[in-house]
């Protein structure tokens, strides 16, 4: 099987390096061209990857296409590309929704949205997907988790969500400042933060199936630091912020 890639943003250089570092068995990836550098930079780093001279090049030598370009560049340049019969499509393209998808690419084809986050590089993380399909959830379950969503517009939710990432990390940067103020030293710093978050994200992920609402409660006793920290949060407005700044991205999609 090959898999070709068209575009070579964050995003996709994270799957392909998942990918390359995974079991999932494959031929070659090809990729197109669009970012010299960063393509040049990933057949450097794995063997399996061929540079096309174009995105035609990618889809004429491709059993399944991964599209991770921009809405616009999506728009513009799909239209102008020819796709073989029995491809699977998978596209990155946040805004640009199955029905739109299946105009631009304009053949019967498996159409396949997916919300791939960038810790699949590590063989880790989400990937939602719409709609279901067996052969694409075997092979994001060998680099990440798949989420498998039945109605597209939920698949918005989980987009909206995946726009918390960079506020994550400004959060542990933020909290990793603070303990240098303190003079003490930045790694070390950043190094206590960043694993103490770490570990309760493992705390979280062994209790998946429970209410996140019992990990909240038993994490803090009443009067104690915890207790302090979440309802000194809960008065700034800090959680309902957070849910409008969630519904704002949701807006834009």
């Amino acid at each position: 099987m090959n898999l070709g890639f068209i575009g070579t943003g964050n995003i996709v250089s994270d799957v392909i390096t998942g990918i390359s570092k995974s079991k999932i068995s494959y031929k070659k990836i090809i990729i197109s061209p669009r970012n010299k550098k960063k393509a040049q930079s990933l057949k450097r780093k794995f063997k399996k990857i061929t540079i096309a001279k174009d995105n035609q090049e990618v889809i004429n030598n491709s059993d399944w296409v991964f599209l991770g370009v921009l809405p616009q560049v999506g728009e513009k340049i799909l239209p102008q590309l020819k796709f073989k019969n029995k491809q699977i499509i998978i596209s990155f393209i946040s805004t640009l929704n199955y029905s739109k998808l299946k105009k631009l690419i304009k053949k019967r084809l498996a159409i396949i949205r997916a919300i791939p986050m960038p810790p699949i590089r590590l063989g880790k993380g989400p990937v939602a997907i719409f709609p279901p399909n067996k052969k694409v959830k075997n092979f994001f379950n060998k680099i990440g988790i798949t989420i498998e969503i039945n109605n597209e517009k939920l698949s918005k939710n989980f987009w909206a969500i995946s726009g918390t990432m960079a506020p994550f990390f400004e959060l542990l940067n933020t909290l990793s400042k603070w303990l240098a103020k303190k003079k003490l030293n930045k790694i070390e710093s950043q190094k206590y933060v960043v694993y103490l978050y770490s570990a309760l994200a493992d705390l979280a992920v062994k209790n998946v199936s429970s209410p996140l609402d019992v990990l909240v409660k038993e994490s803090q006793t009443p009067g104690g630091l915890n207790w302090e920290g979440i309802n000194e949060l809960r008065k700034s407005g800090y959680y309902k912020k957070l849910e409008k700044v969630v519904n704002k991205i949701h807006k834009r999609l």
